[in-house]
């Protein structure tokens, strides 16, 4: 078995789930006492936030490549940033290790394109989903990226960062993501990315109709098939 390198921290709520199904991944494709063997940085998810919000993104990128390097150090095979607004600087984590890199934009492509989606609504943090470097990452796959309408924005912020990141799930909230997961398909798309991690406390398959594609699930999967490959 590989070990799985793991920079979290972003929150430390999603950073927990990637652990937990890391874990009972492995139990379930190789049973008994078997784990993951992983290692993890956690970083300050007030440090990085404060800096996303003054762009300084040179100072960003140093922290989670510094990150990615102990991981390195510690032994990981591979990568995966536990996070998707800070995706933005990926390619300069990559860049700063010698382990490969699992992008998480990559994984959710590759997910859609094999259930034959040609179309898929992107939800996340109002920063995620106004700037491109997630987006366009997808796109790169050959799929078409709706994204909610900007009078949602406010709302998909208030939940992830004044709930779900506290581990707080509230049944008003999910009606609301469900509202804007039904406007998405109404657009067009054939399936939906939860496309912050912490979405999938709050929404599953069983919510709505469309196709669901959480991140943390599917780049949890893709680091499983790795550390696992023969």
């Amino acid at each position: 078995m590989k070990t799985i390198g793991l920079v979290g921290g972003m929150s430390w709520e999603s950073s927990a789930v990637y652990y937990r199904l890391l874990n009972e991944g492995v139990e379930e494709r190789l049973g008994g006492l078997t784990s993951a063997k992983s290692v993890l940085a956690s970083v300050d998810f007030a440090e990085v936030t404060a800096l996303q919000q003054a762009e300084r993104w040179d100072e960003v990128a140093e922290i989670l490549a510094e990150a990615g390097r102990g991981v390195e150090r510690a032994g990981a095979d591979f990568l995966l940033l536990c996070t998707t607004a800070f995706h933005r600087v990926a390619d300069q984590v990559e860049a700063a290790i010698d382990i490969p890199l699992v992008h998480l934009a990559d994984v959710v492509a590759e997910a859609s394109t094999e259930q034959r989606l040609d179309t898929v609504g992107l939800i996340g943090t109002s920063f995620a989903m106004s700037r491109t470097f997630f987006t366009d990452r997808i796109a790169s796959h050959g799929l078409k990226v709706v994204l909610p309408e900007e009078r949602h924005y406010e709302t998909l912020d208030r939940i992830i960062y004044s709930e779900l990141v506290h581990g707080k799930v509230v049944d008003d909230s999910r009606r609301e993501i469900v509202q804007i997961v039904e406007e998405l398909w109404d657009a067009g798309a054939g399936g939906v990315i939860l496309g912050c991690t912490e979405l999938e406390l709050l929404v599953r398959q069983a919510d709505v109709e469309i196709p669901v594609l959480g991140c943390t699930t599917l780049h949890v999967q893709a680091a499983l098939d790795l550390a696992l490959a023969d």
